[in-house]
Parts: C-alpha cells; structure tokens; sequence
C-alpha cells in the first residue's frame, strides 16, 4: 500500500489545504496560516471518494484529523505519513510520490455493466413489434375460436409479459445473494447464461411452451440485472460523478427499448424477422460475460471479503496507484469498530435498518404505482385519437422522450441533487397526470382533447424520466449500508417487479371498471402522495461518499 507524503514547509502555525481530487488529476488549493499551534488540520479534504475528512456526514460534523510532532494520531489514518522540510514560505504542499502514469478511467467498466442495462431495456421492448408475427408464426391466432383473433394476441402477450416479468422478480431476489456471495464482476457473467439461453429458446421456439420457458429465463436474468448494475456502477464510481454515471443506467435502459422498436422495423417485409429480434439479444449478452472478466471488482465488496490486496490492486486500475492508500482509509474508517459478517435477510428487518430498507422498497413501489407503465401501454390508443395511426411512431415518441428526460437528468444529478429531482419529477408526473384526466371529463376540453392527451403523455413520460425513473436505482445503494446493500437492492428492485406484474394484469380490469379517467387521476394523487414521502423521509447525497452515507445513517457503526 502505499502511502501519501505532504512535505511541510516550516510555520509556527499550520493548516492543510483544501484539495478536492478525482481520479486521473490533481487539484490543489492553498490556504494560509492561522493560530499557533503544532498541529495540522485537515479541515476541508477531499479523497476520490469525496469523503471530507474535516466535516462528518450530512449536516453533523466528524472529529478532525490531528497531526502531532510524532505523526498522524490515533484517530487519524496510519498509513499517511507526514514530514518537514526546510523552507522560506509557510504553506502546505503535495509531493508526489511519483509520476502519474496515465489517467485511470471507470468509464469502459461502466459501459460493460450497463450492457446489462440495454439487455433489460430490450428485453422489454422487443415483444411489443414481434407479438402480431410470432402469435400467427405459431399458430395462436389460428387456435382462438372464443372472442376473434385480437383477444387471443392479447393473451398470448399478457403471458409474454407476466413470465417476463416473474422470472424478473425471482432474479432480482437471487441477484442480491449472488452478488454478495460470488462478488459483483462473477454475477454479470452468471447472469449472462440465462440472458443467453433465454434469447437463443426464444428465437428458435416453435411452440408456445418454448416461447414462454425463454421468456422466463430472460426474465430471471433481467432481474438479475437491475439489481447489480446500479449496484456495481455506484460501488465503482468516484463521488463526484457517481450520480451522473448512476443515471447512465435508466438511460440505457431506454435504449435497450428503443434499440428494440428499431430492431422491429423489418417485420412489416419478412414476418419471420421476430426470432432474428430475439436472437439479436445473444449479442450483447456474449459480450458482458466477456468484458466482465477483464472488468475489476468492487473494491468495496473485496474489502469486506478480507482480500486487502485484491481490493488494493482494483482501486489501482479504478483510480490510479497514488489513490490507494486513501481509499483503503476510507473503507477502513467506515468499518472501525465493527466486525460484523454481511448481514442476512431477515436483518433488513430489524430495528436498525428497517426505515431506510423500507424507503427503498416505497420508492420502487410509487414508481410504478405512479402509473408509468400503464400509459406507456396505453398511449398508442390515445395517439390513435388524434390521428396518429402507428403504433412505431407512438412508440418512438415516447421512448425518445424517455431518452431525452434521462440525457437531462444525468447531467443534472450531481448539480441538483437526488431528492430535488425526485420532488420535482413526481411533481410534474402529478400534474400531467391531472392534465389527462381532464382532458377525457370536461367537456369544455373535448375540443382539445386529443392533442391535451399527447401533450400529457410526453409530458408525463418526461417528468419520469427526470427522477422517478433512474433516481430511485441510483440512490438506494448510496444510502443502505455496506453489509445489507446487495440484500436490500435486491429487495427494493423485488417490489419493483411485483407491483410491475399486479399493474400489469389489473390494469385493463380497472380500466373497464372506473373508466381511463379516474384511473389517471388515481395515478395523479399516487405521485402527490409520492411528493410528500419524499421530502419527509428521503435523505440528499449529493456529494457524499459510501462510507460517509452509512455512518451518518447507521451512526453505530
């Protein structure tokens, strides 16, 4: 390990600078003396992390860093060393330990993990082309004799989508114990088998039973995957730009679904291009196996594992080696004092993290009780009232507003902040919403009508994209601690899905009961509802590190 050196030019009294450092360059800023003292202190210092080593997590503030005659002090980090030197100015300097080979980047690490991200995306979005074709390929529209060929594609895509999304539900549970037990980087590439396998039994089904059991094992992978990508992202990500490479995931997301609206296009010329859209999803999951074996671990989970010197040569390759020595401090100062083995299922439900287990699982659950993907099903119905008679260019329009509310948000999430943007999007979600409704009731609109329901969809389907849709998977492993993260990920991105499928197979029932309009403004109050749980219990973390997140909130550790 290896240690950074200050050299200290002679004062009577003493102060270090502040320094903020990112991975790859150096930022130093110099600060003078002030009162008499030997001791030096570390007032406003950064690592790469963005742990402030002067002022404690969230609004309290930690015990400063004293330096005495002899060396660091107890409470300071030990491998840091510190030694004078003569000279005519009294400020504090950096001396390097040696020349900076290169700039260490997490970005190509990142774009591997969010190959699982594009797989989710379309894995999504790919029946909603293929299901016409594939329905007559295989016979289903044929075989319906009860209520005409439209009823039997719409059952044979309700059991395309509720498998999907129950073998999401039971991966998403499986990728938390996975994770924590074979480490992140393994897990991608366990997850690569059933992605694979899924997609290549769904390309050559010539049954239904087939369809269905690759429809289920893709699901499984794609639950798998929403837990350990955001996972893996905010565990590999320097604090400065950990939001916005945490939102690089959703937008990913949405363009795995866009990737799969374009992959559709050539239906209409060849019927048979269904399974080559299935089997196009083979592709990028060959190639997250591949690049997972040359992506580093988490430093984090191989710290926790004992393996103090794999997590130093991961932090090398994610940092550079003259950042070592600091990051091991950090995860060291956010372990002192505890001892304790990675935490089991039932621990999220003790007294010590059941608040900030069930802010996870809330966030997930107004997500998608927020209505999301009730009107992105129904929005070709509402373009088609307006005249827009394609179901690609409803699609397209909605998908490419997800994208663009997600290019947004990311630029935004580490300016805004989280909590911020989470307000301000189920805020707009509320009220576009509300437009809807509406737009279908008053008669003074139904004039409008048409063109207020498109306008309230985009709009809608922005609001979302700005926080509801990539905030909730970015923050919640910043704010769970390192022992129940994977666990509690794994937990939230499960109630992620189980409300996904309750919504998807009641949907339409309701629709028929109360009628599309007071169904939006149920949706409506959701998000109201939404708005004021936020700002009561979810906590910002814009520019704090993991481990300074889980000492303020777990404050015995």
């Amino acid at each position: 390990m290896q240690a950074t050196t200050y050299a200290v030019k002679p004062s009577v009294g003493l102060e270090i600078q502040s320094r903020r450092v990112l991975p790859g360059f150096v930022e130093s800023r110099k600060r003078k003396s002030l009162a008499p003292s030997i001791d030096l202190r570390m007032t406003d210092r950064y690592n790469c992390f963005g742990f402030r080593l002067g002022s404690g997590p969230m609004e309290s503030e930690l015990p400063y860093v004293r330096i005495g005659v002899n060396g660091v002090s107890p409470s300071s980090v030990k491998s840091r060393s510190v030694r004078a030197q003569a000279s005519g100015y009294g400020d504090v300097e950096d001396v390097a330990p040696g020349k900076i080979q290169g700039k260490p980047s997490v970005i190509p690490y990142v774009g591997v993990a969010c190959l699982g991200a594009i797989l989710f995306g379309y894995h999504l979005g790919v029946v909603n082309g293929a299901l016409e074709y594939l329905s007559k390929d295989l016979g289903i529209a044929e075989n319906t004799v009860l209520q005409g060929k439209f009823y039997g594609i719409w059952e044979m895509g309700r059991w395309i989508v509720s498998t999907l999304l129950a073998g999401a539900t039971v991966g998403s549970f499986t990728g938390g114990t996975l994770a924590d037990k074979f480490g992140r980087t393994r897990t991608f590439q366990l997850d690569a088998i059933p992605l694979a396998v899924g997609a290549f039994l769904c390309a050559t089904a010539h049954s239904v039973q087939t369809l269905i059991i690759g429809r289920l094992l893709a699901g499984i992978g794609i639950g798998i995957s929403s837990a350990i990508v955001p996972l893996y992202i905010s565990e590999i990500s320097p604090t400065e730009i950990r939001g916005t490479l945490g939102s690089i995931n959703q937008l990913f997301i949405c363009i795995g679904i866009l990737a799969a609206l374009v992959a559709g296009l050539p239906l209409s010329g060849n019927p048979l291009w269904w399974r080559t859209m299935f089997g196009i999803a083979i592709i990028p999951s060959v190639l997250l196996a591949l690049g997972m074996a040359f992506s580093p671990e988490s430093p984090r989970w191989l710290y926790q594992q004992g393996k103090i010197p794999e997590a130093e040569m991961a932090i090398k390759r994610l940092f550079g080696k003259e950042r070592v020595a600091e990051v091991m401090n950090d995860f060291s100062a956010a372990s002192q004092g505890s001892s304790e083995p990675e935490a089991g299922w039932f621990d999220l439900f003790s007294n010590r993290y059941r608040k900030v287990v069930s802010v996870g699982a809330a966030l997930f659950l107004f997500q998608q009780l927020a209505g999301i993907n009730a009107v992105v099903y129904y929005s070709t119905s509402v373009f088609r009232s307006v005249g827009i008679a394609s179901d690609v260019a409803a699609s397209a329009l909605v998908g490419a507003s997800n994208v663009f509310g997600t290019t947004i948000a990311s630029s935004l999430m580490d300016k805004q902040g989280r909590k911020s943007l989470l307000i301000t999007s189920f805020s707009g979600m509320a009220a576009s919403m509300l437009l809807l409704s509406l737009s279908l009731t008053w008669k003074a609109l139904a004039p409008y009508s048409g063109t207020l329901a498109v306008l309230g969809t985009v709009l809608y389907v922005l609001s979302f994209s700005l926080g509801a849709g990539p905030v909730p998977a970015l923050l919640l492993p910043e704010i769970f601690a390192s022992r129940i993260r994977a666990k509690a990920v794994a937990l939230s991105l499960g109630m992620h899905w189980i409300s996904n499928f309750v919504i998807g197979l009641f949907f339409l029932s309701f629709v028929n009961n109360f009628g599309i309009s007071s169904v939006y403004l149920g949706f409506s109050m959701v998000c109201v509802l939404a708005v004021l749980y936020i700002a009561g219990n979810v906590v910002e973390t814009k520019g704090r590190s993991l481990e300074e997140i889980e000492r303020a909130l777990n404050p015995t550790i």
